[in-house]
């Protein structure tokens, strides 16, 4: 079937590919796509099959990469230009699928000048102008934690420059706006997760600017009334750039994401 995907992607058939069974089986996969409106997934699909005729995809050590997960990849890979289209993702081409984590070697400079070369696991990375990098752990996953969409977050964020917090604001939204809402929020994540205080997020957001905002884009569609309940007027500004309310969604489905005491 991969075959006759990519058959189709590249017009060598006029057959359908993706039938209505297997979109549903793909969502179903994805739990937090219940908290979307109805009305979002036809959009939603029509982007996921734009996007895997634009991008090249190889499974690193010889993944065998299968159309559920192509499918699954893509429409993660959307959510955060569901708004803005893909337009946002034109300036590469690669994305490349691991099973489990994988390791980049990294060097870092200490306070000395002393550079330390070393080899760090990782989920996922996105570069500048290159490639997105993703692990494929479909049954490992941990509520609230995505790494597709941290790492196209980040590729968003890169649309106007490195990844710094502060991806392209729609014309409605207002620069100064984000700047002092997320910075607000930043400042006092990062006080809880220093004095051991609960938090609503990974900890790993408190990193840099660009890895809060790649962590909340992560929680907004995974967990998002208890993004909501911690940072409302952070969560207004993503609900904006995005163009979806999964915190509504997530109200009209017994449980929503109940997994999480909010806090």
């Amino acid at each position: 079937m991969l075959r006759r995907l990519q058959r189709w992607l590249f017009g060598q058939t006029d057959d359908p590919v993706v039938t209505e069974e297997q979109w549903q089986r793909v969502e179903a996969g994805l739990p937090f796509f219940s908290y979307l409106p109805a009305d979002a997934r036809p959009r939603l699909r029509a982007l996921a099959l734009e996007f895997l005729d634009q991008k090249t995809f190889h499974g690193a050590h010889e993944l065998v990469l299968t159309d559920d997960m192509l499918l699954n990849i893509a429409l993660q890979a959307c959510l955060p230009i569901y708004s803005t289209g893909l337009e946002a993702y034109r300036d590469w081409v690669g994305v490349v699928i691991y099973a489990g984590d994988f390791v980049i070697s990294r060097e870092e400079m200490d306070e000395d000048g002393v550079v330390h070369a070393y080899d760090a696991p990782v989920l996922g990375e996105a570069w500048p102008d290159g490639p997105v990098i993703v692990s494929w752990q479909p049954n490992e996953r941990t509520d609230g934690l995505n790494v597709v969409i941290h790492e196209f977050a980040h590729k968003l964020d890169m649309c106007n420059g490195q990844a710094d917090g502060f991806p392209p604001l729609p014309p409605d939204m207002h620069r100064t706006d984000w700047a002092r809402i997320f910075t607000a929020a930043y400042e006092d994540f990062c006080h809880r997760v220093d004095h051991d205080l609960p938090h609503a997020i990974d900890a790993y957001a408190a990193e840099n600017p660009a890895e809060f905002f790649a962590v909340m884009s992560e929680a907004f569609f995974e967990t998002p009334r208890k993004l909501r309940a911690a940072y409302p007027a952070a969560y207004a500004q993503l609900k904006r750039l995005y163009g979806l309310d999964p915190a509504a969604g997530a109200n009209r489905r017994p449980g929503g994401d109940s997994k999480l005491t909010e806090t």
